[in-house]
């Protein structure tokens, strides 16, 4: 390993350490209990806001932003993530994601509300994310700016540049193994796809979004759900197995249970995205009456990806038995035979070979699995991979896109905004032909920075998001449909309210 490598998994270490894991947690601990536990009381205004079709010249609908949103936190995470929790913390694992799912929702509805708040209207289309809340929200401006363009740039690179490499890459070795596709092909086609929408703007992603996110995820569930059908009399079984393992009540896992509530937590903060700012930028292109519903939605969204995706694959893997544990001496507890191999060792820490051996012992009653097999599993997560995987990448542009606007307000955005476009499907097809452990370090570390100077803005501007969650309730509680109004509330620098929304209801 390289002296530039062995620096960038030193500065990953750090920034994604415990400390940042379990700030993240403590932050949804607190929003949750200063929001009475909003996601249990108000989980009907959450569900019947989703249908909200309410759309514009300038913004797109509640759904169409819930979509792009999932179309970042649903991704190839849902699949290789969950196996990865329980090959280091054993079933158990599965609870802590499923309660850091449950407070994350807090963090996701404070950044999605504070973005809605300090949106703007750039160009006729709704723009707003950290960046903007930061500048806009911070009293101290000296810091403001200056505070706001490091998110963006750590945004750019890591979504813009770094990562959507990686994603395309996952792509194209699924496809190549169930299909004998060359990657040269899946590149290819992968960067036409992709320009064709990326070039019609967040209109475009969203319209896309809307369609392909609901069909991928219902379409995984169901899948999930016939092995589970067909694997009926296990399910009070693994139910129980999540449980007793949590909680090291089950000996064979008692002495990881440390390392279990470190991977579910991590596990959980890593797919939900809670806090960290990246379902803030399509939450701000929602066309709402009050910046509290496009919280509620977006909190929503975490329980999509967490409780329902990453439990699919979660119980196909546990109630077939198809997964592995490794104690802390790494050496296996659980042994189920489970393993792919690389170089001609065999590795049995699952990735996405758990859920294509749950697949095929369900449909093809194959016991043990190894890379010479291709059956239905393998093309089950080769589809399941392109879909998921496809669609963080528009989720990435629009991401990374937000933020050279932000970026590029006052000249120079055409140009750059057409040489995003360019990298993006550069990177997309190169990292389809090819990948390196260095790429997934520094977008892994631009990620990490993001969260970092994310969680730091909502604390610091909680107070707005707060404010517009108590006036949202007070409305309703008078039986209003609510309008924000930032000004009674004393929320100031908040223009797009406190101007153009006034008139355009006027």
């Amino acid at each position: 390993m390289g002296s530039f490598e062995k620096f960038i998994d030193l500065a990953n270490s750090i920034i994604w350490s415990n400390a940042l894991i379990y700030l993240l947690l403590a932050i949804g601990i607190y929003f949750s209990f200063r929001m009475r536990f909003f996601q249990i009381r108000l989980i009907k205004d959450m569900v019947r806001l989703l249908i909200n079709n309410d759309k514009s010249k300038a913004g797109i609908s509640s759904f169409q932003a819930l979509s792009v949103s999932l179309s970042g936190r649903v991704g190839t995470g849902n699949i290789a993530g969950v196996a990865t929790a329980i090959f280091i913390g054993g079933p158990g694992a599965i609870f802590w994601m499923w309660l850091t799912a449950f407070l994350g929702s807090g963090s996701a509805f404070v950044e999605s509300a504070l973005a809605q708040i300090y949106k703007r209207k750039e160009k006729g289309e709704y723009r707003g994310g950290p960046a903007y809340y930061i500048e806009k929200g911070f009293r101290n401006k000296k810091i403001a700016k200056p505070y706001a363009i490091a998110f963006a740039i750590c945004t750019i690179v890591a979504t813009g540049l770094l990562l959507p490499g990686v994603q395309s890459n996952g792509i194209a070795a699924a496809v190549k193994s169930a299909f004998s596709i060359d990657h040269v092909y899946t590149g290819i086609v992968l960067a036409v796809l992709l320009g064709l929408i990326i070039f019609g703007g967040i209109k475009a992603i969203a319209n896309v979004a809307q369609y392909v996110v609901p069909f991928m995820a219902i379409g995984y569930i169901l899948i999930a759900v016939i092995v589970l059908v067909m694997n009926y009399t296990k399910i009070p079984e693994v139910f129980s197995l999540i449980i007793t393992s949590a909680f090291g009540a089950k000996a064979t896992f008692g002495g990881i249970i440390g390392a279990m509530i470190t991977i579910g937590v991590k596990r959980g903060v890593y797919s939900n995205e809670a806090g960290q700012g990246t379902g803030a930028h399509p939450a701000a292109a929602a066309e709402v009456s009050h910046p509290a519903k496009q919280g509620l939605v977006q909190a929503f969204s975490v329980y999509i990806d967490t409780l329902f995706v990453c439990s699919a694959t979660a119980f196909m893997i546990l109630v077939t038995g198809m997964y592995n544990v490794k104690g802390t001496d790494d050496q296996l507890i659980i042994n189920n035979n489970v393993y792919y191999t690389q170089d001609g060792v065999k590795h049995p820490d699952g990735s996405a070979t758990y859920t294509q051996a749950a697949i095929d012992k369900t449909f093809n009653g194959k016991e043990i699995f190894d890379e010479s097999y291709v059956g239905a599993g393998s093309y089950f997560v080769a589809i399941a991979l392109f879909f998921f995987a496809f669609t963080t990448l528009m989720a990435y542009y629009y991401i990374a896109e937000t933020n050279v606007a932000y970026l590029t307000r006052k000249r120079g955005g055409p140009a750059l905004m057409f040489l995003l476009k360019i990298a993006i499907l550069l990177a997309v097809f190169f990292g389809c032909v090819r990948t390196a452990k260095v790429a997934w370090g520094l977008g892994d570390m631009g990620v990490g920075l993001m969260a970092w100077l994310n969680i730091i803005a909502i604390l610091v501007l909680q107070k707005p998001a707060l404010l517009a969650f108590k006036d949202y309730e007070k409305q309703k509680a008078e039986g209003k449909d609510p309008v924000f109004d930032p000004v009674p509330l004393g929320i100031k620098d908040a223009d797009f309210w406190e101007q153009e929304f006034k008139e355009q209801k006027s």
